[in-house]
C-alpha cells in the first residue's frame, strides 16, 4: 500500500517585521518550559503566535512592539522561539501601529452615557448611587483588562467593555417590547459591577491572581456590591434582584453562572455582555483564524 502524503512543517522568514502585542497569555508546557501565546497585529492583519521559552518575568507586554526574525507555520498554527523575537518599546501616538491596540475611552464618553441612561431612571436613591459609583469606577476600570486573552484583553479593556454595554443599553431600552417589566436602575448597576471582581482577579498586566482561582470574579463582584447596597439602606428584596443580575450575567451554568437569569434585567445584561465580548473577538481575530470562544473561524469581509 502506498504511503499517503506527509504533512510538511513550513518555516518562513520575516526579516525585521514589526508588530504590536494585542494580548498575552502565559502557560507552561508539560516539560515545565514556559511559553506565551501572543496575539499580535500590524497594518497587514492579526496573528496568534506561540512563543517558546518565555518566562512570566520577560517578553513583551500588551501594547509593546515586537519584531520576529522567523515564524514557523505548521498547518496554520504559528510558533517561534524566544531567540526569534526582538522586544521593542511602547510606541508613541505617532507610531503607525499605536492605534491597533484599543485605548481606554475618554471620560466625557463615559459620563455622557451614564447621564443619558439616568434620564430613564426614577429611583432617586439609586440614581445617586449610580452617579457616585460610576465616578469612582472610571479610573480603576481604565487601567485593568477585562480578560487575559478572550475579549478586551488590554489595559483599560474593563472600562471599554463596561462602556460598550452601557452604550448598547442606551439603544436597547427605548425599544424594549415590555418596558414596564424592567427596572433600568437594576440593569445599569448590574453592568457597572458585573465584572468589578476582575480588579481582584487580575493585575493591570492581565496576569491571573490567587483570588481569581479561589473565588472568581462573579462572587467577588456580587459580594462587594451587596455590601455597598446594604450600607446604602436598600431594601433586601431589591438588593437580591440587583445581585441576581451580577450572579447570572454569564447566562448559563456551564459558562460559570452560579444561577440562571430569571428576571428580564438579568437576561438583558447577559445579552449585552455577549454582544460586547463577541464583537471584540471578531474584531481582534485574524482572517481565517480559529476563535475558540466563538466555536468557529473568523472570515474578514
Amino acid at each position: 500500500m502506498a504511503a499517503g502524503p506527509k504533512h510538511l512543517t513550513l518555516i518562513f522568514l520575516i526579516m525585521n517585521k514589526e508588530y504590536i502585542v494585542l494580548s498575552r497569555q502565559d502557560a507552561v508546557a508539560r516539560n515545565n518550559s514556559p511559553y506565551v501565546n501572543l496575539k499580535i497585529a500590524n497594518t497587514e492583519g492579526n496573528e496568534t503566535i506561540c512563543v517558546f521559552d518565555v518566562p512570566k518575568t520577560s517578553g513583551p507586554k500588551v501594547g509593546q512592539l515586537v519584531t520576529f526574525i522567523s515564524i514557523r507555520d505548521n498547518q496554520g498554527k504559528k510558533s517561534a522561539s524566544n531567540m526569534d523575537m526582538i522586544v521593542g518599546s511602547f510606541p508613541t501616538e505617532q507610531h503607525p501601529l499605536y492605534n491597533l491596540v484599543p485605548r481606554p475611552i475618554k471620560r466625557e464618553e463615559w459620563d455622557r452615557s451614564i447621564e443619558q441612561l439616568l434620564t430613564h431612571c426614577t429611583d432617586e436613591t439609586l440614581i445617586g448611587f449610580i452617579r457616585e459609583q460610576s465616578d469612582a469606577l472610571f479610573t480603576p476600570y481604565s487601567k485593568y483588562p477585562a480578560a487575559t486573552s478572550v475579549h478586551h484583553a488590554f489595559p483599560g479593556g474593563l472600562l471599554n467593555h463596561t462602556y460598550q454595554m452601557l452604550h448598547l443599553l442606551e439603544g436597547v431600552y427605548p425599544v424594549y417590547p415590555y418596558p414596564d417589566d424592567i427596572k433600568i436602575e437594576r440593569i445599569i448597576i448590574g453592568i457597572l459591577f458585573h465584572d468589578w471582581g476582575k480588579l481582584c482577579e487580575y493585575n493591570v498586566e492581565g496576569e491571573r491572581l490567587e483570588n481569581g482561582f479561589l473565588l472568581g470574579h462573579i462572587y467577588m463582584s456580587a459580594n462587594y456590591l451587596n455590601t455597598l447596597l446594604r450600607d446604602l439602606g436598600i431594601e433586601k428584596r431589591e438588593i437580591n434582584f440587583i445581585i441576581h443580575c451580577v450572579l447570572a450575567h454569564h447566562g448559563q451554568l456551564e459558562y460559570g453562572s452560579p444561577v440562571l437569569p430569571c428576571i428580564p434585567e438579568a437576561q438583558l445584561i447577559n445579552y449585552l455582555d455577549n454582544i460586547s465580548a463577541k464583537a471584540d473577538i471578531f474584531s481582534t481575530t485574524g482572517n481565517l483564524e480559529k476563535a475558540f470562544a466563538l466555536g468557529t473561524s473568523v472570515v474578514k469581509g
